[in-house]
């Protein structure tokens, strides 16, 4: 059997639309700022990942992926062990898939996909079985509805240290005030600048922030309790709570339905 190529330059240029590659990394691993000329799914079976651009970060658990456009700018932290399985599009695979950054939830479908195209060989045969898991995954691609668990990332330098802190420590109880007096900035100049740079206030950058960790935790098979109180909530209850009202479904019943590969 040929062991496939774990280089991503190596996948830009294959004349196939689609084309997948598994590799593996260690926790803490940096992917440093890099774009390619293919579009991105970036996918793990296994573990946690951050996805910064320069319009957002976006944490990656087994339960969902990043859909990256081609060309876009982004890098990659392994929050823990990762197993990545990454699919690169050809710009002209499908004109219907999304053109902008977006987190997609990974049907059980599209995972078995997935799986099944990184056992295939670089160049597969287009016309036969990897030809027809490659027009099934760009099918999935263009029906998955994109999930609000991006967190849009702001210009400004105080505001983007304060959101790096946010994102490193989601479960923090520092109000708006107490960051205020870390950036050096009112409170008052402080909330604006989140409305303007990122369209949300604080308070719903910072809940947008302990949903995104939430997902990221149960996905890893925490409690619902613990998460709640890893994440600042006084009760397992209020989690719940918020939760519901952001993704439309309670924290057991969305993993249920998302049910990840071992």
């Amino acid at each position: 059997m040929t062991v496939k190529s774990t280089d991503p330059n190596d996948y830009q240029d294959v004349p196939r639309p689609v084309a997948a590659m598994a590799k593996p990394f260690a926790a803490g691993h940096h992917i440093a700022p890099h774009h390619h000329p293919r579009a991105q799914l970036l996918y793990a079976v296994q573990g946690v990942m951050r996805v910064t651009t320069a319009q957002g970060a976006f944490v990656v658990p087994p339960l969902r992926a990043v859909w990256m456009p081609a060309g876009m700018r982004h890098e990659v932290r392994m929050m823990s062990r990762v197993a990545m399985r990454t699919l690169y599009v050809a710009p002209d695979a499908d004109p219907a898939l999304p053109q902008d950054c977006r987190v997609l939830d990974v049907s059980p479908l599209l995972r078995e996909l997935i799986l099944e195209a990184v056992a295939e060989p670089l160049e597969y045969d287009t016309e036969g079985r990897a030809g027809l898991i490659m027009q099934l995954i760009l099918g999935e691609l263009r029906r998955l509805p994109a999930v609000p668990l991006g967190l849009p990332m702001p210009n400004d330098a105080r505001l983007a240290r304060l959101c790096e802190a946010l994102l490193d420590a989601p479960g923090s109880r520092l109000g708006l005030e107490d960051w205020a007096l870390r950036c050096g900035a009112s409170p008052r100049t402080l909330a604006r600048l989140f409305q303007q740079e990122t369209g949300l206030s604080f308070r719903r950058w910072r809940e947008r922030a302990r949903l995104a960790e939430a997902v990221a935790r149960l996905a890893s098979g925490a409690a619902v309790a613990q998460v709640a109180q890893a994440l600042g909530y006084d009760s397992a209850s209020a989690f719940t709570a918020m939760f519901r009202r952001s993704l439309g479904i309670a924290p057991q019943r969305y993993l249920q339905g998302h049910a990840s590969s071992p």
